[in-house]
């Protein structure tokens, strides 16, 4: 809405505040507000940075308003007193305040061939959850897998538990790309899937199973995001019951399963998804 100015009386200052009620007008008619920046069209502005300030400048009360309205600027980069004791974070590093997946160990290749690798990964995702479901995996090519994966455009996502975080990080610290077969060097088990050539990953501690397929392939290039189909699963029962995920937390971290908070009464707009 258009800011208020008061009335004047010399003739003089009735031909500015004409003067500005005529941009005013224009900038209305186009729907541009006082305040913001105004839209473009054919590349260019319809009310320039320049006049938004001499309209300012010629009225000291308007000036005022206009901060009134704006109020004071806050947010996490500002250190006043106004964002209520908040402090700044670095941007750099938000992705650990929103990682709540657990991680994951991808096993890719083809185990009758001989070919299968496994790495582990943190950032992945859940893009669909009705049939299909599809999973969205962060893997890029620095990565030995990306090139497997490429190739067979397939995978199986492995849940370990937390007994194995360790040997998990043990796992990411190392590349078949510099000769080290991971699944001898650290006991893994790898066993034939039912739809895919990857293999699943054996074991007493390992949660679950997922074989996948490749679905889209279009935002790799730029983001390294493979969406997966998911078109089987396995689970390990007693694991499933009392196995604990653990979630990196981007430094090195981890957070581990705890409690489990029922409130599946409360939400209406899932009970499909509920068992």
């Amino acid at each position: 809405m258009p800011l208020k100015r008061k009335s004047e009386t010399n003739e003089a200052d009735e031909t500015t505040h004409a003067k500005r009620r005529t941009r005013s007008s224009r900038r209305d008619a186009e729907g541009v507000h006082a305040g913001e920046a105004a839209p473009k069209r054919g590349g260019s502005e319809l009310h320039s940075h320049a006049d938004r300030t001499e309209d300012l400048a010629e009225d000291s009360s308007v000036k005022h308003q206009t901060e009134e309205r704006k109020g004071p600027v806050t947010g996490l980069g500002d250190t006043s007193n106004e964002t209520g004791g908040l402090k700044p974070y670095p941007i750099s590093k938000v992705y650990r305040l929103i990682e709540p997946g657990p991680v994951l160990l991808v096993a890719t290749g083809s185990l009758a061939e001989g070919t299968h690798n496994i790495m582990t990964i943190g950032f992945h995702m859940v893009m669909q959850h009705e049939s299909p479901p599809l999973i969205g995996i962060s893997l890029g090519p620095w990565d030995a897998s990306f090139a497997v994966l490429k190739k067979h455009r397939e995978c199986v996502l492995a849940v370990p538990s937390v007994e194995m975080v360790e040997m998990v990080v043990d796992v990411g610290n190392c590349s078949s790309a510099d000769g080290v077969d991971k699944w001898a060097k650290f006991g893994l088990e790898p066993l034939p899937a039912k739809k895919v050539k990857a293999p699943l990953v054996g074991g007493p501690d390992v949660i679950a199973n997922v074989e996948c397929v490749v679905e889209d392939t279009k935002m790799v290039g730029k983001y390294s995001m493979w969406v997966l189909r998911v078109v089987g699963a396995w689970q390990n029962p007693t694991r499933m019951e009392t196995g604990r995920m653990f979630h990196h937390r981007g430094d090195g971290t981890f957070v581990v399963d705890g409690e489990v908070l029922d409130l599946q009464e409360k939400m209406v707009k899932w009970k499909e998804y509920q068992d």
